[in-house]
């Protein structure tokens, strides 16, 4: 299953395809388990295993590559 780590969000990258807005939820820093991903023409949604009814715009989160990128 992939990771992401969340970075942060704008309020034009919320805004951008209608997203659920993170930064009241989420944890800058922190890895989440991708639970799917819903790629558009011009984004990408993400949805996270522990919010599955929630759609993130991926620009707001870094993919965790190895054991390495989470220490």
């Amino acid at each position: 299953m992939k990771r992401v780590k969340y970075i942060g969000a704008t309020d034009a990258q919320v805004k951008w395809g209608n997203n659920d807005d993170p930064r009241e939820i989420l944890k800058e820093g922190e890895i989440y388990k991708l639970a799917s991903e819903e790629i558009h023409n011009w984004h990408t949604k993400f949805c996270l295993k522990r919010f599955p009814n929630m759609k993130f715009n991926s620009v707001c989160f870094e993919e965790i590559l190895s054991i390495n990128d989470v220490i």
